[in-house]
Parts: C-alpha cells; structure tokens; sequence
C-alpha cells in the first residue's frame, strides 16, 4: 500500500488535520504527525473510523532524528506518494526588541525544518518507476515583509526560496515540488476558538474555507508530469492582496 506523510498537524478542523483525512479518503496509508501525541493519534482514529488507514507519529519538525524515524517508518509500508510539510508558527514581535533565539526558533521551524523533511523526500522518492509529490504550506508571509512580523516573513520567504531550489533539482528525477501560499484567516478550530471575537468579525465570508484549500494540494498531487506546478496561492474573495 502506498503512503502519505503529513507533518504539522494538529485539530481535526485545522489543516493538517483536514490534510490527512483527504489523503486517506484516497486510499493511502497516512502517517499523521505532530508534536502532540493526543491530537495526532485523534486524527489517525478518526481516519480508521472511516474506514481507511493510518499511523499517529509524535514528532518534532525540527528534529533530523524525527524526520529520519518518520520517512522510515512511512517506507516500511510502501512507496511514499504524497509528502506534505505544514509545520509553522505565526509568530510575532517587533525586530528591534527581538531576542535572537526568537528568531532562530520562528526559522527552525518554518525553515530548517522544511529543508530536513525536504530533504529527505527527495532521497527518498526520487529516480524510482512511480515517484510522488512534495508540497509546503505557506503563507503571504512567503511573499512579502510585513511589520512586526520579520521573523515569521524571513523565515516562510526562506522556505519558499528552499522549495523552489528543490523543485528545479528534483523535477528531472521524478519529484513534483509544491508550495501553496494560504493568504488570510483559516476558518478553523485555531481561530474559531483562539479568537472568537476576531472570527465573529471576520465572518464565514472573510475565513478560507478548509476544504478548499484541501482542494488546491490534490489539485497539486494529481498532476500529471507533463503539466505541473509549482505554486498555487488560496484566499478569500474579500482578502486585499
């Protein structure tokens, strides 16, 4: 049975979650991880509820040691077709009263952590008969600095950078690399619950929809060879870009 990895997840109504779901409704295995145990292992039963399949994997977007356990235990299923880094933090503060280990925690995460996964995919699913897709979650921070926000810009730039290198590397072996920019709120559990009052004013109108987004990394995944892309960017019909 083929698989799918998805890291960075965390509620079901969140996007790795919903990422997951999808890629098991598919019919691959899907390794579900993320640094909380309980949340991960609530999306894996909630696929295997369904009907489908799935490994929860506690695991640290920033640990060589986790990534490595996490592609070995995904092969020892079989061929990992889809891989999909969605780890991130949307952190905040002005530069001038920024530590430094602020900012090298917001870039472990969103950056270091996508080369050691990236990495990895493409050790792994390159030059082989039947190869897969990659792809990274980004942000509108990918593509522009925004005050108050330099470590997170830098950082989700850095990645895209990163992504688009690995694309142009690994496309003559095999790999299709994508990279998705959600530009705006998600409508899901982080906001609806973490900030109601910011949701409520938002309204459903002013949220991405989840499924859509869903929508754009199968788009991605189901290329064919002969017509692929790099990057797709998802926001609402009321989102200023």
């Amino acid at each position: 049975m083929n698989s799918a990895i998805v890291i960075g997840v965390g509620p079901e109504e969140g996007l790795g979650g919903r990422l997951a779901l999808r890629f098991a409704q598919l019919g691959l295995h899907v390794f579900v991880a993320g640094r909380t145990a309980e949340k991960v292992e609530a999306i894996a039963a909630s696929i295997r509820a369904a009907g489908n399949s799935a490994t929860p994997i506690a695991a640290d977007a920033t640990s060589e040691a986790d990534i490595l356990a996490l592609f070995d235990a995904a092969e020892q299923i079989g061929p990992i077709e889809v891989a999909v880094y969605n780890a991130g933090n949307n952190s905040s503060g002005q530069i001038k009263t920024m530590e430094a280990s602020y900012f090298e925690a917001s870039w472990r995460v969103c950056c270091m952590g996508g080369f050691l996964f990236g990495r990895e995919a493409a050790r792994r699913m390159t030059d082989k008969p039947n190869t897969g897709t990659l792809i990274f979650t980004g942000a509108s921070a990918s593509l522009r600095g925004r005050a108050n926000f330099g470590a997170f810009n830098s950082s989700k730039g850095a990645l895209r950078n990163f992504a688009q290198a690995l694309a142009k590397e690994s496309g003559p072996a095999g790999l299709h690399v994508g990279h998705v920019v959600v530009d705006g709120p998600i409508a899901g559990e982080k906001i609806k619950q973490g900030l109601p009052e910011y949701a409520e004013k938002l309204g459903i109108e002013g949220m991405i929809d989840l499924e859509g987004i869903v929508d754009a990394y199968e788009f991605l995944y189901k290329q064919p060879r002969q017509a692929w892309t790099f990057e797709i960017d998802v926001r609402t019909s009321l989102e200023k870009w």
